[in-house]
């Protein structure tokens, strides 16, 4: 067995261990079986692979997509790791081969999709294997509970428990909840684990939600900001992708398209010029982006609002792999919540892995984990703490890097107008949604203007315009503080109503103050403030920095592999700052390993000394 430390360095370049790396690394290596609850860009991957490669034998990671599965492998390979993967992008040919060159010993870890682990081929070939570790990526998926839960999970443990000698099993995930976590534990059948649940904050991030009244304005004027920047645009329909994509073309900007309904052939052309940085913008469904370990995407825009938490974090958390400053922006509208009921009813009822009972219970769950994303669309508070808290974790009220902590907000007395929402649900007999009832309380113009007031008579209540005096946002922003806080509530299906919960009668009956942040200023100039705080550094030497990166490119369309590959954004500037005599010196960067060292290391000294000498810095 080799020493961890030897590893680390020769085949990853660092010298030291992220927050938590290090205690599952040792756990794997202790024989035992590990959990590692780690946000995006914590470094989960290493945790695996630093143990694989000091262990005899050979190391499988079950993972759930194909695309993470290319982008893993692509950067063992040029590390100087034999590694593999067998999943259905293969043809049967290369299938055929991958399974012989394995069973040969030539890969020293391999990639395998969870629906593969008991087919007669890939058995014969775990039987036959001296297999040392067996490691589960994105672990939430075995859960019911998750996000994105995938019945051949469940496989897994049979799979572990029907091999010739038990291996150590390690489980990964980005966001699980409390109840996932139990989940993974159980139905992968973990023995005794060593648990390290690093906190999910990305201090690098900034998260921002915005209501504009035209997103495509606002999109653009996001992307002006970021210019000659890579980044991320996420659009919760195949469609909004196709109109996204053509506007910002339209606009400008080179960007491509991602999603399920395209063709095998342009969603990896498409993936690769993205990564490539051919194209500095992709517009995609959530069918892009998992295990994409692309490091210098510094934004990622959601032109929709996502269907969780759980999926907003992971998207999200694709900006600033490297750890630099990267923003996440959050357009919200109301349809985006009547898109994603839609989506969450037809998903369910399209995923042939599931039966009856499975489909409602997931129903049920993704309607509740949408309200909560819904709330974070309108939370007063620090966005920052409300992820966190959504996870688990505990967190100051204020963070300083978003949105709403850079928003004027103050305390205001709403009593008034929350009881005269409730008194509204009420008398209209809980038979209506936040639309109606916001007209029927705004009045005039509006009330008049909405239908379904009109036919019901609705504005001959008392409540009719009694909400004139604020404005049509207010009126909601109240409303979704009100089901927050658990003194209203929005039926399940199609059609949401407003309904009135036990705790109503605390406002309505026993007159108990209702007290909430509101902004002083609707017309917030935070974008201004936020694109100070996103403001990503550039390096003391631009001149420098930017030869590095030309170089970069060279190396990697040489090598036919993506420029974040070679080397990270954040180790170039790490050159440029340094300026590395020597091959020890280079050796420094993190990121540089003795393998790439071996191949780059060479030419990136040689712009360095170009450099010195032009600039006179060589004393």
């Amino acid at each position: 067995m080799r020493g961890k430390w030897d590893v680390l360095e020769e085949y990853f370049g660092y010298r030291s261990f992220r927050p938590g790396q290090e205690a599952l690394v040792d756990g794997l290596l202790a024989g035992r079986e590990v959990f590692g609850l780690m946000p995006t860009g914590a470094g989960k991957s290493l945790c695996y692979q630093v143990p694989a490669l000091a262990m005899d034998g050979v190391t499988l990671v079950v993972s759930p997509l194909i695309s993470l599965m290319k982008d893993q492998v692509a950067s063992l390979i040029q590390s100087g790791v034999r590694a593999a993967y067998l999943n259905s992008s293969l043809t049967a040919r290369q299938y055929q081969l991958a399974l012989e060159r394995a069973g040969q010993g030539q890969y020293k870890i391999i990639y395998v999709a969870p629906e593969r682990l008991l087919t007669e081929g890939f058995q014969r070939l775990a039987g036959r294997l001296a297999i040392s570790l067996v490691a589960v990526d994105e672990a939430h998926c075995v859960s019911q509970w998750g996000q994105d839960f995938r019945p051949s999970y469940l496989k897994i443990r049979q799979f572990v428990e029907g091999l010739p000698h038990r291996p150590p099993v390690g489980a990964f995930t980005a966001t699980a909840t409390a109840q996932v976590r139990r989940d993974v534990v159980q139905l992968l059948g973990l023995r005794d684990p060593v648990v390290q649940c690093t906190g999910f904050d990305r201090p690098n991030l900034f998260f921002q939600v915005e209501k504009p009244a035209d997103k495509d304005s606002a999109l653009l004027a996001h992307l002006r900001e970021a210019e000659g920047q890579s980044g991320i645009v996420y659009c919760a329909t195949r469609k909004t992708v196709e109109e996204v994509c053509l506007s910002l073309n339209a606009a400008g900007f080179s960007a491509v398209r991602y999603h399920a309904g395209l063709s095998d052939e342009e969603r990896r052309r498409n993936q690769e010029d993205f990564l490539y940085d051919r194209a500095s913008v992709m517009v995609a469904t959530n069918a892009f982006g998992m295990g994409i370990d692309k490091s210098n995407v510094s934004f990622v825009i959601h032109y929709n609002m996502p269907k969780n938490m759980e999926g907003y974090y992971q998207e999200a958390g694709r900006a600033g792999r490297d750890g630099s400053p990267a923003k996440c922006i959050l357009l919200y509208s109301g349809q985006d919540v009547v898109t994603n009921r839609f989506l969450i009813r037809t998903g369910s009822e399209e995923n042939e892995e599931l039966d009856e009972e499975q489909r409602e219970r997931v129903r049920r769950l993704d309607e509740e984990r949408l309200k909560k994303m819904t709330f974070y669309c309108f939370t007063s508070d620090c966005l920052r703490a409300y992820i966190l808290r959504y996870f688990g974790e505990t967190a100051p009220d204020h963070c300083g890097n978003c949105g709403n902590c850079l928003t004027n907000f103050e305390e205001q007395d709403v009593t008034e107008a929350a009881a005269a929402i409730l008194a509204c649900v009420r008398a209209c007999g809980q038979r209506y949604g936040r639309k109606t009832i916001a007209a029927v309380l705004l009045g005039g113009e509006k009330g008049k203007r909405n239908e379904t007031a009109r036919r019901h008579s609705l504005d001959e209540l008392p409540q009719f315009g009694s909400l004139s005096g604020l404005q049509e946002h207010t009126v909601y922003e109240i409303m979704r503080f009100l089901e927050e806080q658990g003194l209203l509530a929005v039926s399940p299906g199609e059609y949401p109503l407003l309904q009135l919960t036990p705790q109503s009668a605390r406002v309505l009956q026993k007159g108990e103050r209702v007290r909430m942040k509101l902004p002083k200023e609707q017309e917030a100039p935070q974008r201004r403030r936020s694109r100070k705080a996103v403001e990503i550094p550039d390096t003391q030497r631009p001149e420098l920095f930017s030869r590095l990166r030309a170089l970069r490119s060279r190396l990697a369309a040489r090598q036919g592999v993506p420029a974040y590959v070679v080397l990270t954004d954040r180790a170039l500037r790490e050159i440029a700052a340094l300026m590395p005599r020597s091959e020890d010196e280079l050796l420094a960067v993190n990121g540089m390993g003795r393998a790439k060292l071996e191949k780059y290391g060479r030419d990136f000294l040689s712009v360095v000394q170009e450099y010195r000498e032009e600039t006179g810095k060589n004393s």
